[in-house]
């Protein structure tokens, strides 16, 4: 997968894992910087007010933000995904997310989906540079 010069990502959280998305975020803030994010609207609006990272925030997850991610990827927009879900709480929009992460496996995007794997991702991603 070759990456842009500034790596597009896209960050989501459920309600329970967005103190995770934030350590996360938090522990990634100078390599964050530099890439060029998106999130779905809560998500978006805590990085952005908490640790001051320039977000283009989608809608909220159950009204379509998943989708607007999912579309953004298929047409080459995103580079990567770090989706934080909560396994253990049914959510409403499940067919919207299960969308986004078969996206992802369809068109070979990287699909972080709990903190190891996302830091992985995201270490891998500030050691290559601009090729993962």
């Amino acid at each position: 997968m070759t990456m842009t010069a500034r790596p597009r990502i896209a960050l989501i959280a459920h309600d329970k894992k967005k103190d995770e998305m934030i350590a996360l975020a938090r522990e990634y803030l100078g390599f964050l910087q530099a890439c060029s994010l998106c999130a779905t609207g809560t998500t978006g609006g805590r990085l952005a007010k908490e640790l001051g990272l320039a977000v283009e925030r989608m809608h909220s997850g159950p009204v379509g933000g998943d989708l607007q991610i999912g579309a953004r990827l298929v047409s080459g927009g995103i580079d990567c995904v770090v989706f934080l879900r909560d396994p253990m709480t049914p959510q409403p929009h499940e067919p919207d997310i299960n969308a986004l992460v078969r996206a992802c496996d369809v068109h070979d995007i990287a699909c972080a989906t709990n903190v190891s794997t996302a830091r992985l991702v995201l270490s891998q991603l500030m050691r290559s540079g601009t090729q993962a």
